[in-house]
Formats: structure tokens, sequence, C-alpha cells
């Protein structure tokens, strides 16, 4: 009794021992925590003139709550994201103490100084994107030894020296750009998909075109490969019977493997027919987890229609909860053979997966079968900006005024980065506030970009069905089938009305037999200076005269019916933050008559009534 009693509280001790030093594992001897300071230390070197970063605290015991970090499960950081944030200043080498980072995104600031060769330590890191900043000196040697690496951009930087030879020890790589940096010397064998090294001069020369995108290297002959030429004749005849037997062989196998595949095919045919686990080898897309067919069918219930989250023009959206618990949206493609075929497809799904930002919904996986295509996304538990205009929460709207006004930035920011920020760029094609998913924090994230282009493959923007949703379609894209970032823009300002109003342009008006008409009705009271009686009045006055004066401007600037008046959205993003309006305001009251103003309808209704294509209307609504 007294053996069994005090192995029970040796294995207590030791179980205390265990829980110990878990809960201390990110923890120094004085009880803080080495990620908080190591993040500190980067924020300390970073100039942020827009406070991204101000809830960072060297007093928080957990950094998982901070703006722009992601964690794992396990409470570790996995992620560090900060793009586009106007960042300048230099990065510290601090951050090679974050040794479970698997991503670093700080494209598309002004971050200088050189790249910290401690960021060689972090072994699990997947994607290192520092392109667009202002690195100088030498590519660190030590990064050769990040063995999981996929994605290596540092494009658009003032690095000088040579390509490190440790970089060819990479096996997994993807994509590596060093395009237009002041690279020097032989390029070692790099075993990446894509390897992009134009616009450095001193290895590719003055003109452009004599170095552009590299694929993977032929394979190579050893120098005394032809030495033997003169012995072919008397070897030729064993080469010959030894090619016969291979042939035979594998001629079999052929026949045997074909057959096998055949019996599977009428097997799988009686029991499900889109139950199809064969893969293409062809489908590998760097750091994206790629699900099964029948993983992704379990997590729905078998397609339920309970777990429909939304459906339109791009597919049905579902509610899926994996095997480890956690909790994504899935994206059933419908008409995925117009997108060119499977190479087409790769193609468009790695560049929606390498398009991040923090106010964009970011691709984290996907199925590829013979008969489905299907995207996996994060689950938004807030839902639409669509699904919460009439939301309350303890008896006040779920979006005040505060609320939208944060929504329209962040939806600003997120159609920069798409159309001058991305390589290549991205034209959303149906803005509106049900493509606008909210977080946890209520922050705008901006979804289905991309979608429009992988479901309608090109040479150009112009198509004979419009993807969009009635309401939101800009004049040139429903009369021509001819999109641009100026159509998103119009997409925009109608986003920017449906703040502003509470009402989805799509259901506007719908009582009096009318169909998108919302754009009509607000020029009409803004001619009158009836301003107040367009405001949503779940907000009970609660809103600021002179911040919806200057929104509606914003928004009558956006639809205006001639694209080439319309701003850009990085033009939008100033106004909106208080740069420029005025002056862009007045010039447009300047202009006296659009160009085709007399022979094209001058109500929004009338463009819609008159249009003689065919419109993919697509609506969602709820949390996905």
């Amino acid at each position: 009794m007294e053996h069994s009693s005090s192995l029970v509280f040796w294995l207590l001790g030791l179980l205390l021992l265990l829980l110990m030093e878990i809960s201390s594992a990110a923890l120094s001897p004085s009880g803080i925590n080495y990620e908080v300071v190591a993040l500190m230390a980067i924020k300390n070197d970073l100039i942020d003139p827009h406070n991204v970063l101000e809830n960072w605290d060297i007093n928080s015991v957990d950094p998982c709550s901070w703006r722009m970090i992601t964690c794992s499960p396990d409470g570790s950081v996995s992620a560090l994201g900060l793009p586009s944030q106007n960042l300048s200043g230099t990065l510290s080498p601090g951050i090679g103490n974050l040794t479970n980072l698997q991503s670093v995104l700080l494209q598309n600031n002004a971050i200088s100084g050189r790249i910290p060769a401690a960021i060689g330590s972090l072994e699990k890191l997947q994607t290192l994107d520092l392109s667009n900043n202002t690195f100088s000196g030498e590519i660190p040697s030590s990064l050769g030894g990040l063995k999981n690496l996929n994605y290596l951009r540092l494009n658009n930087n003032s690095l000088t020296g040579s390509c490190p030879q440790s970089l060819s020890n990479i096996e997994g790589l993807t994509l590596v750009d060093l395009s237009y940096n002041n690279l020097s010397g032989s390029l070692p064998r790099i075993s990446a998909r894509t390897l992009k090294i134009v616009g450095n001069s001193l290895i590719c020369g003055p003109k452009a075109n004599n170095c552009s995108t590299i694929l993977p290297e032929p394979l190579s002959f050893p120098p005394d490969a032809l030495r033997g030429q003169s012995d072919s004749g008397k070897k030729s005849h064993h080469v010959a019977l030894a090619f016969g037997a291979s042939f035979g062989a594998a001629f079999v196998l052929v026949i045997i493997v074909g057959f096998l595949v055949w019996w599977r095919y009428r097997r799988n045919q009686q029991i499900f027919f889109d139950v199809n686990e064969h893969y293409d080898p062809e489908v590998r897309l760097g750091h994206l987890k790629r699900f099964s067919f029948k993983e992704l069918r379990a997590a729905t219930d078998h397609f339920n229609s309970k777990n429909i989250l939304g459906r339109g023009g791009f597919g049905i959206v579902y509610k899926a909860c994996l095997n480890d618990g956690s909790v994504v949206a899935v994206k059933r493609l419908k008409d995925y053979n117009a997108a060119g075929g499977e190479i087409q497809f790769q193609t468009e799904v790695e560049t929606i997966s390498l398009a991040v930002h923090r106010n964009l919904l970011r691709l984290s996986g996907f199925c590829s079968t013979q008969h489905e295509r299907l995207l996996v996304y994060p689950y938004m538990s807030n839902g639409s900006v669509a699904s919460r205009l009439k939301d309350h929460i303890h008896g006040r709207p779920a979006l005040d005024w505060t609320r939208r006004k944060r929504i329209a930035l962040g939806t600003a920011r997120g159609l920069v980065y798409l159309h001058e920020q991305c390589d290549p760029k991205i034209i959303h094609r149906d803005v509106k506030a049900a493509n606008i998913l909210l977080d946890e924090d209520f922050e705008a994230v901006v979804g289905d970009f991309g979608l429009a282009k992988l479901l309608d493959h090109r040479d150009s923007h112009v198509t004979t069905a419009v993807r969009g949703t009635v309401g939101h379609i800009a004049p040139e894209y429903l009369s021509t089938g001819q999109s641009s970032e100026k159509t998103d823009v119009f997409g925009f300002g109608i986003l920017l009305l449906e703040l502003i109003t509470g009402h989805k342009a799509l259901d506007f008006g719908r009582a009096a037999n009318q169909k998108g008409v919302m754009l009509d009705w607000v020029k009409k009271l803004h001619q009158d200076g009836r301003l107040s009686q367009m405001v949503d009045k779940d907000l009970k006055g609660n809103f600021d005269l002179i911040e919806l004066e200057e929104m509606v401007q914003v928004a009558l600037l956006c639809t205006q019916f001639n694209p080439s008046h319309r701003p850009k959205m990085s033009e939008v993003l100033k106004m909106l933050e208080g740069d420029g309006l005025a002056e862009r305001w007045e010039a447009s009251q300047r202009i006296e008559t659009p160009r085709f103003r007399s022979c094209e309808p001058q109500r929004y209704s009338d463009l819609i009534e008159e249009s003689s294509l065919v419109v993919e209307a697509m609506e969602l609504s709820g949390p996905r």
C-alpha cells in the first residue's frame, strides 16, 4: 500500500514538473517571455508613423493578442505580418529569437539597413517576403539554413554582392525573386520552380531582356560525356537489347496500372461520383495546405445544406469543422473547367495565395480532384458587412459610425494593395458589403478577390457574362463587359453608400418595384442638401455631419459614370484619411458633362434596364 501511494505521489510530482516546463517554455528565468522581448526589439527599431504597433506592450505576457501577430495552437508566434504599413527604420536581429516563425511578411514598406543574419536560424520559416523596401548590403548566407522555405522575395531593394551559394541547399523552393537589386557575380544552382533576377545589371547586363524569369535548369551532362562517341557502335547492340527489355517491362507495367486505375474508377463511380483521391502531381502550391476531397466532404457533413454560409456566382460557401477541431470556410467552385485547365488553376490559386495584407482574406488551403475544385479560407465569425448592417448588440447597432469609418478605410487599403502593390495586380470585380468580411475586432477583410479571373480566364478583362451584383456594377462593365481598376472604384463608392444608409444596394427600393436606384436617390438628396435623410436610422443621429459630407463626396467621386473621372484607390484612401478631398471635389464640379452624356442614360437604373449582358449576381451573408 505504501509502495503504491508513493508511486502515485511520484507520478503527480512528475506531472507537475511537466506542466511547469510547458507553461514556462517561452519564459526566461526572470519570468519574461522571450517572444515579447524579441517583438519589442523589432518594434523599437522600426519607425511606425500610423501606430500600427501601438498595442505591442513589454508588460504583456501574451503577444498572441497583438495586432499583426498570428500564433499557433500552442501559443507560439508563428507569423509576423506587417505589409504595406509605411514602416521605416531597420529590422532588429531579435527576430531570430522568434524560433517558431513560419511566415515573415514585411513587403511594401521603407525598411532599410542590412537583412539580419539571425533570420537564418528560423528553421520553421516557410515564407520570407522583404520585397519593396530599401534593404542594403549582402544577402546573408545564413538563409541557406532555412530548409523549410517555400517563398523567398527580396526583390526591389538595394542589395549588393553575390547571391550566396548556400541558397542551393534549400530543396523545396517554389519562388525566389531577387529582381531589381544591385547583385553581381555568378548565380548558384537554386532549385526553385521560378527564379527571378531581372533588373540586376551586373548579372543581366544593361538590357532588361537579357535576363528574364529562369525556370528549373535542364539536365546537365559532364564534359566528358561525348568522349565515348567513337565507341558507340560497339555498344549499340547492347543498348538495343537493354532498351527492348526495358520497354517490354514498362509496357506490361502500364497495362497492369491501367487496369487497376480503371477498376478503382468503376468502383468509385458506384460509391460517390466525386470521391477522387488521385492528386495531380503538378499541383503543389508551396506552403498552402492541400486537403483531400474526402476530408472536406466530411468536414462539411457531406456538404450539408445546413452548413451553407452563402451562394453566388463563384459557387457555394460552407462552414466546415476539420479533424483538429478548427473551423474554416470552404468554397466549392462551380464551372472550374472554364478556368483553362489544371495549369491555369494552379497559376491563379498561387497568385491569390501570395496576396497577403491585413485587410485581405488569405487563402489557407485548396483541394483539386478530377471533378472538384475547392478553396479553404479562415472562418470569419463576425460575418460580412452586409449581414451586420442591421444587427444590434445590447440595443446598439453592431456597426456604429466609428466602425463604419474603419471598415471603409480597411477596405480601401485592401483594394490599394490588390491594384497597386500586388504582382500581378488583381481586379476584384465584385466589391460590395457582402464580400467585405469582419474579423474578431470588426476589422474589414476583403474576400473573394481573384476568383473572377480564376473562373473566367481570358487574355483581357473582357467577358460576355458580367460577374457581379446588380447595384454595384460600373456602367462601362455593365454595357461592354470590360473591367479595370476603376470598376472596383465604382463598387467601393456603392459600398460607402451602403455603410452610410444601412441598406444593401441590391435590396434598395424593392418594395416600389425598383432596382438598383440607391445611387440615383443619394444623388438627388445630395443635390437638395438633405444629407441627414440618407443616414441609417439605426444610428439615431450618432454620426459626425462633416464626416458624413466627406464620405458622401468620396462616394460620388467614385461612382462617376465616366471611369476616367474616377480617382484611383490610392487617391480614394488619401481622401478618406483627409488629404486632397476638397481639391478633387472642386475639380469634379468644374467638369461640365461627361463626353458620353449625350448618348447614355443619366440614371443608373436606366443603365441596368438597357444592359444586354448577362449578370451573374452573387449574394453571400452570415459568418464565413
